[in-house]
């Protein structure tokens, strides 16, 4: 027999956001605004438990990404919640106005279970 506790770890789902940078055309301007814009921005999401970021993730099949970076809620609620937000416009914005012209993105959602 199982604990509460266990019981909800064996039932609870993460959400995860996604994305990927393809090398950008200026390395330069697209960190520094990653950085000292973009990353203050999206820490700022409603609910983010976590953020991390890989530099030239090593890919096992296909082209590697020059960035990758995963951002965590605690659900898929908390998630669309987050980017409904105003806040997360703003940061959809940001990506769109000033990180698009620098490199192609490709992002996706998550539900995670943990076991």
């Amino acid at each position: 027999m199982s604990t509460p506790a266990e019981a909800h770890k064996a039932t609870k789902k993460t959400a995860r956001f996604i994305v990927m940078y393809d090398t950008p055309s200026d390395i330069e301007a697209f960190e520094r605004h990653y950085r000292e814009v973009h990353i203050p921005l999206a820490n700022q999401l409603p609910g983010l438990r976590r953020y991390t970021t890989s530099h030239n993730a090593t890919p096992v099949i296909g082209e590697p990404y020059y960035l990758v970076a995963m951002l965590d809620w605690d659900d898929i609620g908390a998630l669309g919640a987050a980017f409904g937000s105003d806040i997360g416009q703003q940061t959809a914005q940001d990506v769109t106005n000033n990180l698009v012209p620098y490199a192609t993105i490709r992002s996706m959602i998550l539900q995670l279970d943990d076991k």
